[in-house]
């Protein structure tokens, strides 16, 4: 694991603003922004738009299993293309890749919204949008998360790699707040204000000059994608931190079920749920601040399993609350936990892969985080179906714990890890 150690040894504790002199990457660093942004505030639209649809022609038992379904649309095609996706990043020019997948996203957010204006939609058309929704996304993470190396100097490669992922989080702060903001104004205005983000992206894109098509090896598609599957599962670490994301986001995913919160438990509506949906943001912003000022230097490994098991706690907190700020602060913990345990995991698996494997890595790790995401939500909606809402986010937060502990036992290089160095 040297090169590893001499790997991780070069990445900053703060990221510098030195990167965003370069043209392009201030540009890409934009576009990843937006377009996550994007992605964030068409998901709460489409949950809130589901789930108000079924309750008036459904009822509430069967809302909150379609709100999942939603979920379970989405994942699907990303399940099924995500490593197709990632061999291709690996190919062809990944900017345009991006591109082609933003303008996917851009009719959708467009269907969405005339859907939204029709005081009684059918259900199909909006989960068929949902899985071209998934589909697209496939194509664009595993592109996205290998573009930004291709636009500075090598040496400064780990700093651009910390600027590419805080915009990325950024946007997943802000978005769900923005979202549920727009959704209690109008639904149709949260997809116009998604559509606006991607668009906004694309003209970024359309300004670079960098080529960022890679320099791909002479092997079939289906050795690319064995050899990046390989790759992961060879190296225990990166395996072990985007496996412990998948089952803890998996099981405890209660933001699913927000709207059925908001509405039938706590009883705030749509203005509530903006409230609710933006609680995670402030959590995760708070640790986000506080590890910009102050980075882990020691323990990583264990930050990170405490970080999944924070996560946990205040998915309980949420479930057992029967106050709205009691529910608040819950997800402010859920929130807090949840940006602790991604900023080592995302740490890990971004600085150590090399460049002509980026894509199939990132593929990888994006499939296992879209599982999480995704089928967490079809979980979540089969599970309120079953126990119940709260039921199930109990069962949620019980789940996160056990995982943590599991995987605690599962991959002890990766709870031992300190500073990222000892692997």
């Amino acid at each position: 694991m040297a090169k590893l150690t001499s790997i991780m040894s070069l990445a900053p504790a703060l990221p510098s603003t030195n990167v965003l002199r370069h043209r392009d990457f201030s540009l890409f660093w934009v576009c990843r922004f937006l377009m996550n942004l994007g992605v964030q505030v068409e998901s709460v639209a489409i949950g809130w738009q589901v789930y108000e649809v079924a309750r008036r022609t459904r009822g509430v038992d069967q809302s909150a299993f379609l709100v999942g379904m939603v979920g379970l649309a989405q994942f699907v095609p990303l399940f099924v293309l995500t490593l197709v996706a990632g061999a291709m990043a690996d190919r062809l020019d990944r900017g345009r890749l991006v591109m082609a997948s933003l303008a996917v996203e851009l009719v959708c957010v467009v269907a969405l919204a005339m859907l939204a204006l029709h005081p009684q939609p059918s259900f199909t058309p909006i989960f068929v949008i949902a899985a071209t929704f998934g589909a697209a996304r496939a194509f664009m993470n595993p592109a996205a998360g290998a573009m930004a190396p291709m636009l500075v100097p090598r040496d400064e490669l780990p700093r651009a790699i910390a600027w590419s992922s805080m915009a990325w989080q950024s946007a997943s702060i802000m978005g769900p707040f923005i979202g549920g903001v727009l959704v209690a104004l109008a639904t149709p205005a949260a997809y116009a204000g998604a559509g606006a983000m991607y668009a906004g992206a694309i003209l970024c894109l359309v300004l670079m000059r960098t080529n960022t098509r890679p320099t791909s090896t002479p092997q079939s598609r289906i050795a690319a994608i064995r050899e990046g599957i390989a790759y992961v599962w060879r190296t225990k670490e990166i395996l072990g931190a985007v496996s412990l994301d998948l089952f803890a986001v998996l099981l405890g995913g209660a933001t699913a079920l927000l709207p059925v919160f908001a509405k039938d438990v706590l009883h705030v509506g749509a203005s509530g749920f903006g409230l609710l949906r933006a609680a995670p943001a402030i959590g995760a912003v708070m640790i986000g601040f506080g590890l910009s000022r102050w980075p882990l230097r020691r323990r990583a490994g264990l930050w990170m399993f405490g970080g999944v098991a924070v996560f946990g706690i205040g998915t309980l907190i949420f479930a057992l609350s029967r106050d709205v700020w009691l529910s608040v602060f819950g997800l402010v913990v859920l929130g807090a936990g949840d940006m602790l345990s991604v900023n080592v995991r995302l740490t890990l698996v971004q600085i150590v892969t090399p460049d002509h494997m980026r894509g199939r890595v990132s593929a990888v790790s994006t499939l296992f985080v879209g599982a999480s995401n995704e089928l967490g939500e079809f979980e979540s909606g089969v599970a309120a179906r079953l126990l119940g809402p709260i039921g199930a986010a109990l069962f949620g937060g019980i789940g996160a714990l056990a995982v943590t502990l599991m995987w605690a036992g599962m991959f002890p290089s990766l709870r031992k890890a300190d500073k990222l160095l000892e692997m």
